[in-house]
């Protein structure tokens, strides 16, 4: 198996990648979603029924909580149900405000456990990296959540790669090179995970900037 990632501006496009790629054959367990939430774009849709990320009724569908209890398998995070129902919230110093769900996010939070407060932000790099990707491409996709992505991740057979690469590419998605160049452009070198998160004017700056 090997891991496909793209980066995506907004959860809209992000979204609709996952929902194509489950549509081609896909399987939820195979797919992961960590997405900026510093617009609360989660709880807004959740609350006008937009979203079924609230498993059990009551709004709570945590994924720390989750992978605290075991749910390194992804089962606590709604993989079966389709990846996008168990979206849950995770807070990640350095990226601010996360909403995620599947495989990835759950490694980079079982990673994390028990460890210092900048520790989730290295459970997030150590799984991309574990996933595959080399240290520049994880700190460019750390960076692109940062700064108000989406990561869309898949796990594929070398003989399903080039199809889910197609899927995630059509919906606009931005691989680490692609995307790291345009950062360091203006000078960025590395995620710091003691950098402050973006603001939401700063992220939507960011958004158009790429548009």
């Amino acid at each position: 198996m090997s891991t496909i990632t793209r980066l995506y501006d907004t959860h809209i496009e992000a979204t609709d990648a996952v929902s194509a790629l489950e549509a081609a054959g896909f399987g939820a367990a195979d797919i992961s979603v960590i997405s900026n939430n510093a617009d609360n774009w989660h709880e807004s849709h959740r609350h006008h029924g937009r979203s079924p990320g609230d498993m059990n009724g009551d709004g709570e569908n945590d994924v720390a909580e989750g992978a605290g209890k075991g749910a390194a398998t992804g089962g606590a995070l709604g993989v079966g149900a389709g990846v996008l129902a168990g979206l849950g919230m995770l807070a990640v110093p350095g990226l601010g405000p996360v909403v995620a769900a599947g495989w990835l996010a759950s490694a980079a939070v079982a990673g994390a456990a028990g460890a210092a407060a900048g520790g989730a932000v290295g459970g997030i790099l150590g799984a991309l990296k574990e996933a595959g990707h080399d240290d520049d491409d994880a700190h460019v996709y750390a960076e692109g959540v940062r700064r108000g992505g989406t990561l869309v991740s898949v796990r594929v057979n070398e003989t399903e790669r080039a199809r889910a690469q197609a899927i995630l590419d059509e919906s606009r998605g931005w691989d680490a090179a692609a995307r790291g160049a345009a950062y360091r452009q203006t000078g960025w070198t590395r995620f710091d995970p003691a950098g402050a998160p973006y603001t939401t004017d700063e992220i939507a700056a960011e958004r158009a900037r790429y548009r």
